[in-house]
């Protein structure tokens, strides 16, 4: 199975996270809480929504807990970031992984919080065709990695080969090593254990305070059981839940 596949069906049955954008006189705040992916998680243009929410604001901040996704949703998201009139600075709060990573480092600034993970890895895909179209999309992942790598030296000023290494190898940095290599800016101080809210068996290297199944929510008190009402048509959620199962059984 595709990673990326396996990314979105082990995260499918997560609550979807809003992006909240939070604003004062001069400052806005927006979170990436999710899988970034049009779909599955947070899309480009809920990011782009809660961009032009921020109006006029001085600084935005991009709180960042997310296992990255799509490539493509995650370069619309650096793009609009760079586009915003104010400074942005990125607050990497417990996971920040593969397409999630580009986001961050599309801010003016970025911190990570002390426990925190930063991982990089090749770009990944579903492929489907003859072995014309299979060394198409081969040949498109390389480009799409190259793009990647282009931005990770911008930011690190490592040499091409250096990146290249740590992104065959699926690296994962703490907050100390991604200050150390130049992915972020400084490193803040926050609970040593990081929130543990992801399935990420779909990666190779999972640290292992992050590695364990993701930790049930505390239980809700039991509601009182309501008047019986029309079934209630599917959610958008479940019907991606229900694509995924017959992908899957492709």
């Amino acid at each position: 199975m595709s990673k990326i596949l396996q990314l979105y069906r082990d995260n499918a049955t997560r609550q979807k996270a809003p992006v909240n954008l939070v604003r004062n006189a001069a400052e806005a705040s927006l979170y990436i809480y999710d899988v970034i992916d049009s779909y599955w998680g947070v899309s480009a243009l809920n990011v782009i929504d809660a961009i032009t929410q921020a109006g006029d604001a001085e600084v935005l901040h991009v709180y960042i807990n997310s296992p990255g996704g799509d490539v493509f949703e995650g370069r619309a998201m650096m793009a609009a970031l760079a586009r915003f009139a104010g400074k942005t600075v990125a607050h990497i709060d417990s996971l920040c992984a593969s397409a999630a990573t580009g986001v961050a480092l599309a801010c003016d600034e970025v911190e990570m919080s002390d426990g925190a993970f930063f991982m990089i890895h090749n770009a990944s895909c579903l492929a489907w065709g003859d072995k014309t179209a299979l060394r198409e999309t081969a040949d498109l992942l390389q480009k799409v990695e190259g793009s990647i790598i282009a931005d990770y030296t911008g930011k690190t000023g490592k040499s091409v080969e250096d990146v290249a290494a740590w992104m065959d190898a699926e690296t994962w940095f703490t907050a100390a090593e991604a200050l150390e290599h130049g992915f972020i800016d400084r490193v803040v101080a926050a609970p040593a254990k990081p929130s543990n809210v992801w399935n990420l068996a779909s990666f190779k290297k999972t640290p292992q305070a992050l590695a364990g199944a993701p930790a049930a929510p505390p239980a809700a008190p039991a509601p009182v059981a309501p008047a019986p009402a029309p079934a209630a048509a599917p959610s958008m959620r479940q019907a991606n839940v229900n694509r995924l199962a017959l992908l899957q059984a492709l």
